[in-house]
């Protein structure tokens, strides 16, 4: 498997932030969102007994499958070897593609704004969905037709302090509007760690 990074540190976004947490970073997309500020082009080949000893290094549960787009390479094979290692197994994807069927939860964080029709996402649930809003696209559009039990709007990080601002106080305005929507702050940023 191509594996871009495995590091442990905390979750900083959405349901489980502030938890620790190994996450398994794959290398690849099958998407190009214009706001990406993450590197998942590198890697480096690892088995699935590789994969999961070096999780096995942390004493964490939460172990969070990102990239990238993860789906393009986990499978159902590595999700029980996690197991065996009593390891809750978390994916972070843009649901565009099928997640094996063994999974503990799934965040679907949606790009067809970004992206147009590749985006469209094939999952019809999420344990939480968190749309990125960049002050520019629709935020409920993201999620047609996938049904969760959680929603989150995650302010998008533009490189740009007045704009970001703007942003926040956007998303803060559709919250109080819509009650259902929560806010997810990129902690990880605010506190400088990976």
């Amino acid at each position: 498997m191509r594996v871009n990074e495995i590091f442990y540190s905390l979750q900083g976004e959405g349901f489980f932030t502030g938890t620790p947490a190994v996450f398994i970073r794959f290398s690849g997309c099958n998407l190009k969102c214009p706001f990406c500020d993450t590197n998942h082009v590198s890697f480096e080949e690892l088995s699935e007994r590789e994969i999961v000893d070096r999780v096995a290094e942390y004493p964490a549960q939460l172990v969070v499958v990102t990239g990238g787009e993860p789906a393009l390479q986990l499978t159902e094979s590595l999700v029980d070897k996690l197991h065996l290692e009593n390891r809750f197994v978390s994916v972070e994807t843009n649901g565009t593609l099928p997640l094996p069927q063994n999974v503990d939860w799934i965040t679907l964080s949606p790009k067809l704004s970004f992206v147009g029709e590749k985006g469209r996402v094939a999952l019809s649930y999420a344990d939480e969905v968190k749309v990125v809003y960049d002050g520019i696209h629709p935020i409920d559009e993201q999620v047609i037709g996938v049904e969760t039990d959680s929603l989150f709007i995650q302010p998008c990080d533009t490189g740009d302090p007045k704009r970001n601002k703007d942003i926040i106080a956007q998303c803060v305005e559709y919250i109080k509007l819509h009650p259902q929507w929560r806010l997810s702050l990129q902690t990880h940023k605010l506190i400088g760690i990976q």
